[in-house]
């Protein structure tokens, strides 16, 4: 679902693609600034989650696990609890907050050394979806991890990566000056012939 044209400048920031790629990718990105009064329907909820099941994983494990908490609930608030103070100061605003999960190990004992990768990609599907339905996300790693692990009772196999913020985007002026400048700031990725390194 693409932007609409008014839509405040600091709220849509469609990439500058070498060559053209789907929309859903191309106006894809992290903001900080989200509208604190935006809601998730459980449908929409729903389809996040639907869309992270379906991602690929070696030999179809799929080692991903999710804490899902909407803004307004103890859950939801445990979870912010546990980020660090410059994730903290604006995710608050969020309509849900996700924590990822990587299943590391059978309950057998058995390694899945791919788990973090095939976590990678589950949350990348919801990132797209997220965007199909006229939300934003935002990954964080600056977490105090035992937080979680304590106040959700996690066993030893289950390792929290990232925590995902989902909403709606909001204006970059409602945001601390340091924040607003960074959500403004010219959007950039290495070139290509600096990420591949063999093309034959």
């Amino acid at each position: 679902m693409s932007e609409t044209t008014s839509a405040a400048p600091s709220t849509v920031r469609t990439a500058e693609t070498s060559v053209p790629i789907v929309d859903l990718l191309d106006e894809r990105w992290s903001p900080r600034s989200f509208d604190p009064t935006a809601t998730i329907s459980d449908a929409q909820l729903d389809a996040l989650l639907e869309a992270a099941r379906w991602a690929p994983s070696a030999q179809n494990h799929q080692p991903r696990r999710f804490v899902v908490a909407r803004r307004g609930t103890e859950t939801f608030d445990t979870i912010v609890g546990a980020l660090l103070s410059f994730n903290a100061m604006w995710a608050g605003n969020a309509s849900a907050l996700v924590v990822a999960l990587a299943e590391t190990s059978t309950v057998e004992g058995d390694d899945r050394p791919t788990a973090e990768y095939d976590l990678g990609q589950a949350v990348a599907h919801l990132s797209v979806q997220a965007h199909a339905e006229g939300f934003h996300t935002h990954q964080m790693a600056g977490v105090e991890w035992e937080k979680l692990v304590a106040a959700f009772d996690l066993p030893a196999n289950l390792k929290p990566v990232t925590v995902t913020a989902v909403g709606v985007v909001d204006e970059a002026d409602k945001l601390i000056e340091a924040l607003a400048e960074r959500e403004t700031a010219p959007r950039v990725r290495l070139s290509l012939d600096e990420l591949v390194l063999r093309r034959d």
